[in-house]
């Protein structure tokens, strides 16, 4: 998955959405909260400067107020005022991805309230390249950024569209800013700048590949099973998940599985990606549904179809593992999370 391309050209919005938006920031700055899109997943968005605002957040998402929110700036000319002791390497990311799906983990500035670090001196930051996210943080005005995180309850799935939004949120978010579903799908890539040497902590729209090509070296990556001191969003063991059970299948295994299944009369949905033979045919308690074979693609559809698929009154959602590629890493994380709990 490549960083959404953006130039001045992309960030021209409609008369419409600069009305939206105008509404937005009158909202935000009398202590609001608004949904926002972004090209990754819908935010939750507060002014990161207002305590009492940040903490509706977590009162919406049913959020632990120990886990941390992500800084959302206009413009990588902001980041020193959110952050301290910069080193040159997370510089040299900013350049060449902001504005993109990369959360940068650094040392908070003083200014940076513990509601939005979830109490620890570290702050995640980005630079979202969505247009209408980008003139909703430009229009706050000097000092302002948004705190948010995805804008869906606590460990379910992440929105990608207005409607995912209003359906799980609904009346208790003051506006929903729509943008479209979002063109890349899945969360930022986070990389921690704590420590000796740059580490992932999460995958996400940056692939390892882009970051080594700008490094010019490999760098390290945290596992799911590996204890961090530093909490960042999305990086408990049971994370994105659908109310549906989700398990997860090795591609030689799936359709045994799934028969394994509907001769108990479980209704299920078989996800796969390849182009393996379906020996079994569908019926009423079996359906088949096929992802596109790339990362990029993938990742762009997979909310969108749990969202729907968790709808249907499916009894288990199987789902044939992706390949074992540095690129497909994103999305494994996200299915190996949703599927905590069933395993």
């Amino acid at each position: 998955m490549k960083a959404s391309s953006f130039s001045l050209e992309s960030a021209v919005i409609t008369k419409q959405q600069r009305e939206q938006v105008s509404r937005a920031v009158s909202i935000l700055n009398a202590g609001g909260v608004v949904a926002f899109p972004t090209e990754t997943v819908y935010g939750l968005g507060a002014d990161a400067t207002n305590i009492k605002a940040v903490s509706d957040i977590y009162r919406i998402k049913q959020r632990p107020m120990n886990h941390p929110l992500i800084v959302h700036i206009a413009d990588f000319s902001y980041l020193h005022e959110w952050a301290q002791a910069i080193p040159d390497s997370a510089l040299k990311l900013a350049t060449q991805f902001w504005p993109g799906p990369l959360t940068l983990i650094l040392k908070r500035n003083r200014r940076v309230s513990d509601v939005v670090t979830g109490g620890q001196d570290t702050v995640g930051v980005r630079v979202p390249s969505h247009p209408i996210a980008l003139a909703l943080l430009r229009s706050l005005g000097q000092g302002k950024a948004l705190a948010a995180p995805s804008a869906n309850r606590f460990g379910r799935i992440s929105p990608t569209t207005a409607a995912h939004v209003q359906k799980e949120l609904g009346a208790e978010v003051n506006m929903i800013l729509d943008g479209g579903s979002c063109t890349v799908g899945l969360e930022s890539t986070i990389v921690s700048f704590v420590g000796d040497n740059p580490k992932v902590l999460r995958p996400g729209g940056i692939t390892l590949a882009e970051l080594e090509s700008v490094f010019g070296a490999s760098i390290s990556m945290m596992h799911r099973t590996d204890s961090s001191t530093t909490r960042v969003p999305g990086s408990l063991p049971s994370h994105y998940a659908p109310t549906t059970p989700l398990k997860l299948c090795a591609t030689e295994q799936l359709w045994q599985y799934a028969q394994k299944l509907t001769s108990q009369q479980l209704k299920t949905m078989v996800i796969t990606w390849s182009t393996i033979q379906r020996p079994l045919q569908q019926n009423e308690y079996l359906q088949h549904c096929s992802m596109p074979n790339d990362p990029e693609s993938y990742g762009r559809e997979l909310y969108a179809i749990l969202h729907q698929l968790d709808q249907v009154g499916f009894d288990y959602l199987l789902v044939e593992m992706v390949p074992d590629h540095s690129s497909w890493l994103a999305i494994e994380d996200r299915l190996q999370r949703a599927s905590h709990h069933t395993i």
